[in-house]
């Protein structure tokens, strides 16, 4: 950006960040596919969505909180994101490379390097970093190696966020910034969500130690049998809130629980299933009474295939799945372009006949 006047937008519009929720979960399929999934929510109205397509070659600037030009960079690699907000803020997306990222929101526990004018030709705002990663990296290892190069910055204080990291090989990262330090962690456990850090939340796995799949067989108190009331009850004590820990929890026991599909597309599927348990109610996030007239929290959920490029998602306005397929897409030829995830935010119903 080149003047305050529109800096001053963004920075106004970026406060939806500061409830923006996500849970992502990660899945291999048996011949080998690799997909990782989320959900994006933002409760107070209908967020701006819009699917972005970056072709090689394009020239892209990061804006810095005062308003003046920051890291200038060239694309390496043609990207299709799904950004919120506004084009540049990518909060899911793949390269051609088959390198994805995402953003989460990290409030309280991360926090980055103070802004210095005097370092913006180096100075990426926080919410362009998938932007960046995804145009200029393969792989992690790279990543790794280049992160240290760039001053990452936040455009507004509370806003701060986190990133996962995949590649076609099913590794996945976490990055997180604390103190102005890049922190990386490998993720094993496959899911994410919010605060508090992402260590935290893998250690708080271990007070839900007895949770199992499947029923309990009965237990006797003295003369008194304790029979379960209906199937799963190995899981009674799964926490059932939308806290980001109890999303984590949950997250961590579907995925772990989940069969394994054959294929890239059935795995997909299950993604957007396990997803399903993760829509959060509007009504959930409102006094009674006061809610906004949007069909759900949960703006939309994607699910990408890392070993095909392909982009898939849905809405709260069209629960139809969509994708992008960038092997269909010449990235050394296709135009810059932004369109919104839903052309009508109207949801198809195929009416049946009986005769």
């Amino acid at each position: 950006m080149k003047t305050k006047q529109l800096l001053l937008g963004l920075v106004g519009i970026c406060g939806a960040f500061e409830v923006l929720a996500c849970t992502g979960i990660s899945l291999t399929a048996a011949d080998g596919s690799y997909i990782q999934s989320r959900t994006i929510e933002w409760g107070d109205s209908a967020l701006e969505s819009m699917y972005v397509v970056i072709p090689r070659g394009q020239q892209l600037q990061s804006v810095t909180p005062d308003g003046v030009a920051g890291l200038s960079f060239r694309a390496r690699y043609g990207v299709v994101g799904l950004a919120v907000v506004d084009e540049r803020f990518i909060a899911e997306g793949i390269n051609e490379a088959g390198l994805s990222a995402g953003l989460f929101f990290f409030p309280q526990y991360g926090s980055y390097e103070s802004y210095e004018s005097s370092q913006r030709d180096r100075t990426l705002v926080d919410l362009e970093v998938a932007q960046w990663l995804l145009t200029q990296f393969s792989t992690i290892d790279e990543v790794k190696a280049a992160i240290g190069g760039v001053r990452i910055v936040g455009l507004e204080a509370n806003a701060v966020v986190h990133w996962r990291i995949g590649e076609p090989s099913g590794r996945q990262v976490v990055l997180e910034i604390v103190g102005g330090v890049p922190h990386f962690y490998e993720n094993e456990v496959g899911v994410l969500t919010n605060a508090p850090g992402f260590e935290w939340q893998v250690t708080n796995l271990n007070n839900y130690v007895n949770l199992r799949p499947g029923d309990v067989k009965p237990y006797k108190i003295g003369e008194n049998t304790l029979r379960a009331f209906g199937a799963t009850a190995g899981f009674l004590g799964l926490p059932g809130d939308d806290t980001p820990p109890s999303r984590f929890v949950r997250a961590a026991f579907f995925r772990a629980t989940a069969p394994q599909r054959a294929t890239a597309f059935a795995t997909v599927q299950e993604c957007f299933h396990l997803l399903n348990n993760f829509d959060v109610p509007i009504g959930l996030e409102h006094p009674a009474g006061q809610c906004p007239d949007i069909p759900s929290a949960t703006q939309w959920t994607s699910a990408i295939d890392l070993t095909h490029r392909v982009v898939y998602y849905k809405t709260a306005y069209n629960n139809t799945i969509r994708c992008i397929d960038l092997a269909q897409i010449d990235f050394r030829k296709v135009r810059y372009q932004v369109h919104p995830l839903d052309r009508t935010q109207t949801q198809p119903v195929e009416r049946i006949t009986v005769r």
